[in-house]
This record gives structure tokens, sequence and C-alpha cells, in this order.
């Protein structure tokens, strides 16, 4: 069981404890991510967290920074989402203040040094090329693309070269400014730790910084999809790598545990439907899978497979056909037992790390400011029928909600007339 407390500048602390481990993580996740930004400022989110490393005024160096936990055995890192930011730290127990301090300083007291700003530029946009230079991650960004056309949610998270490179010094900082406050931020700690000493911690580290203001909402997603569409980008790769899905549900929809069994019985795993068709039994793929991914207001199903050029459209079609299956025909009930085991038993796999549990609650904090405990969600997918499975096909699974995005040697008009359900 978690507990949180509210500190007067409006920052949330929860903690989880977990006294049979002897490691803590700290985790600090604010409520802004690439959605929340125009075009001109694309990628804007993800250079603000990679210049969180890069010096402070006790830590003037980005290899001060490093070294303040790799020099006590931890590791740290950080990642920007479409709808929040989070930077962590994990490290032995009893050096948890080190943690606490070193996260803090970062957020509250960045240099954004000149020289640094300018060699993270170069950085990011060299992730930028490994990015497109990676077809089966292009092939996502290409897919983000095609289903959500000139909004902020389809956009690449890191932004493009011609944005990056146009960033300036105020840019950046009147980002933050609009952004990074406390009001904004959940700091989420799991380990062998008591609540009181970590409030007290965070109380003086990040206690006076800032108060309550008002926040810039983010661009709502129009509900209506516009498919199908197709977006093929020709390459001479060995392999014709694709991503093709629907229009899913939102992180607050009622449906969205139903929809994560559907998921699991359709990709998750070597015992799923497409593994089991795509690769076991027709040989068309050695990987092959799919996912869900939701947001405040919308989500996604993506299945994904890296195929023979030659055998691109028929992969297409038979993933369709998977699809199709859902709508037809109740899941059985060996196959919903299995799903439901598959999901329960991974999750209670995952919660055994500090990690996982920080990130349970903080992310559910940040994102939602209700928090269901392991329990709960557990009883939910247990709760899951076949007749639910087959409701949601058949809302989901549509013609019009359709994105297929390709990329490798082969053309458009390969794929024509296949995208129908």
């Amino acid at each position: 069981m978690y507990k949180k407390t509210l500190l007067d500048n409006g920052l949330r602390i929860l903690t989880v404890p977990m006294p049979q481990t002897r490691s803590v993580s700290v985790l600090l996740y604010l409520g802004a991510g690439s959605r929340y930004e125009t075009d001109p400022q694309g990628g804007i989110s993800h250079f603000l967290e990679h210049m969180a490393f890069k010096g402070t005024s006790r830590r003037p160096t980005p290899r001060d920074i490093s070294e303040a936990i790799e020099g006590i055995g931890g590791v740290m890192n950080a990642s920007t989402g479409v709808e929040s930011t989070g930077y962590w730290v994990k490290v032995a127990q009893h050096k948890f203040s080190v943690a606490a301090d070193v996260l803090a300083d970062m957020l509250s007291d960045p240099l954004f040094a000149a020289n640094e700003i300018e060699k993270e530029r170069r950085v990011i946009l060299e992730e930028l090329k490994m990015i497109y230079d990676v077809p089966s991650s292009w092939v996502q960004v290409l897919f983000s693309r095609g289903m959500w056309p000139d909004h902020p949610v389809g956009r690449d998270i890191g932004g493009n070269a011609e944005t990056v490179a146009a960033m300036t010094r105020d840019d950046l900082l009147g980002y933050r400014a609009s952004y990074y406050h406390p009001c904004n931020l959940v700091v989420a700690v799991a380990g062998n730790i008591e609540h009181d000493a970590v409030v007290s911690e965070i109380s003086v580290n990040l206690g006076d910084w800032g108060t309550e203001h008002a926040l810039i909402p983010c661009l709502p997603v129009n509900s209506q999809p516009g498919g199908p569409t197709l977006v093929v980008e020709t390459r001479p790769t060995e392999q014709a790598n694709l991503a093709l899905g629907v229009r899913a549900l939102s992180r607050r929809d009622e449906d969205r545990y139903r929809l994560r069994v559907l998921n699991t019985i359709m990709g998750e795993g070597m015992s799923s439907r497409l593994f089991q068709e795509i690769r076991e039994k027709r040989g068309l793929a050695y990987g092959v899978g799919s996912g869900v991914s939701a947001l405040s207001d919308t989500g996604v199903l993506t299945v994904w497979a890296g195929v023979a050029p030659d055998n691109a459209p028929v992969a297409v079609t038979a993933i369709l056909e998977e699809m199709d299956r859902f709508r037809q025909e109740l899941v059985t009930d060996d196959e919903l037992f299995r799903a439901k085991e598959f999901i329960k038993g991974r999750t209670l796999l995952a919660m055994e790390d500090t990690f996982a549990n920080a990130a349970w609650v903080g992310r559910q904090e940040i994102l939602d400011s209700e928090i269901l405990d392991l329990d709960e969600v557990l009883a939910e997918i247990d709760a899951v029928q076949a007749e639910d499975i087959q409701r949601i096909a058949t809302d989901l699974f549509r013609t019009d909600s359709l994105v297929l995005a390709v990329v490798g040697p082969n053309e458009e008009k390969d794929f024509e007339g296949r995208l129908v359900l």
C-alpha cells in the first residue's frame, strides 16, 4: 500500500514500502511531453530532458552528475513520452539521500550552458538519424503520423532535424517555465524506506521550489478516425517492416483492461494468435507481435512484423484476417484463461522490483490523479469475458480506422485494396 503527501507548493510525494529489498528507486514525473508542444517546438520536451544531465550550479559538468550516481553503484536515466517526462535513479537503500539530492538538483537548477546546448543538439540530431536508419523504428514514426496526422500526438517525440536545429536557449527556458513546476511534478519512491523520512528529504530538496502555477493544456485529439490510411516509404532494404493498427481506447476508458486481454490473445508472446499464424504456420516473419498504447483521450493498437517484401501484402491480409476473427467468433475459454494468467503473471513478476513499484504509483498519479492498487487491476483482468472481447473488436476493428505503414522495397500499389475489414 502506498502513502501520499502533498507539499505546500503542490508537489506530490508517494512512497511504496518494500522492506524486503535492499535498493530504492526514486522517480520524478512531470506532466508534460511531446503533445504539449507546438509544431515549431517539436522535440523540445526531449531536448529539455537531455539538458537536465548537462550540469547544475553544484555539479557543473555532465561528468559531475553521472559520477555522483555511478560512484555509489547506482543507475540513472530519463525518458520523454507523449504526455509525461520521467527522471529516475536506482541506488542501494542507504544511498537514498544522494539519489534524491541529485535528481532534485537536476530538475530545479540546470545550467543550460551554451556550449552544452550545442553539443547536445548534435547528439539529438544523431539520435534522430539513428531512428531513421532503423526501419523497424522508423516505420513506427510513419505509423503515428498516419494515425494522427497534423497533430502533436502523431509527431516523433524527438521532433525533427529542422525544429531541433532551430531551438534556442530562450526557447528551452520558456518551455521549461511553462511546465517545470512542483504542482506538475510527482516524486515516487519505492524500496526499504520510511514515508516520513522520504517526505523530509524531498521537502529539503524541493519544498521551496516554485509555487502553484496554471498549466497550458494540450491540444485534444479528433475522436473520428480518417482511414483507411496507407503510408509507404520505399527503401532498398532486405525486409519490409510493417506497422498495422487501429485507433483504440484511452487510458481512462472502462474497457481498457478488456482490450489488454484482447491484445494478449492477439499478439503477446509465442502462444499468441499472430505468432502462431504468421510465424509458425505460414513462416512469413521471424518477429511479429502487437501492443496497446493509451493516452488521456485516445489510444492505439499496433501490429508489427518484418517480412520478405514479396510476402508483405500476404502478411497484411493475414493480420487483418486475425483481427476479423475476433469480430466473427468468441475467443475460446482456454485462450481467455491463458491470456489472463499471462497478464497477471507478468505483472506480478515485474512488481518485485523497486523501479516497477515506483513507476506504478508515479505514472498513475501524474497521468490520472487516481491510483489503482495491484489487486484491483488483477480483479479487472479476471472479470473479462469472451463477449467483452468480441464487442470491443467489433467496435475498434473497422476499415475507417485502419492505418498501415511500410518501410521497404514495396510500393503503394502492392497494398491497394487490402486495407479492408
